[in-house]
């Protein structure tokens, strides 16, 4: 993330909204990217859970809190750090700071690094530069599937311990 004046990135998180989500990604695309998930976590025994906020709340923002902070609050808070193998990863998209993080639990984050990570995060935030909003959630997905799929291969009674849907905030 660029550095930016506090104040400047105050406003843009106040004036943000859940609808400015809406504007990016349709009914139809959030449906699709759950889709994406179901499809992808049956050839891995991980779980993908995305959540798209417009902007963070204002005592965060007033606390300097970074997306990625509020990516590991979050990934806390929905329990995804509390999978049977250690193998959640959360996707998190924070359109006022134009950032994605991708936080993993320790079972696969040792296996794929940080560095594996940002790649992803890379690719995805060109994708939603070149205005491919629902394209690079799939892509994230789909990059991160594999890595799962390398490392946790599908059991034979599949589980699925996260929720498959968006979240938006």
């Amino acid at each position: 993330m660029k550095p930016i004046h506090p104040l400047k990135r105050w406003f843009k998180h106040a004036w943000s909204h859940p609808r400015q989500v809406k504007a990016l990604f349709s009914a139809q695309a959030l449906a699709n990217i759950e889709n994406a998930i179901s499809q992808n976590e049956h050839h891995h025994a991980g779980e993908i859970r995305v959540v798209i906020e417009s902007g963070l709340p204002a005592y965060a923002i007033l606390r300097g809190l970074i997306p990625r902070q509020r990516a590991i609050h979050l990934f806390g808070h929905l329990n995804i750090w509390d999978t049977e193998h250690n193998n959640g990863v959360l996707i998190y998209l924070c359109l006022a700071d134009q950032d994605v993080e991708i936080i993993a639990d320790r079972g696969i984050h040792r296996q794929v690094g940080q560095a594996g990570w940002q790649q992803i995060c890379q690719q995805m935030e060109g994708m939603f530069r070149s205005g491919q909003f629902e394209a690079g959630v799939v892509y994230g997905i789909q990059a991160i599937g594999q890595h799962l799929a390398a490392h946790f291969p599908p059991e034979a009674v599949p589980r699925n311990e996260l929720s498959n849907r968006v979240l938006i905030l």
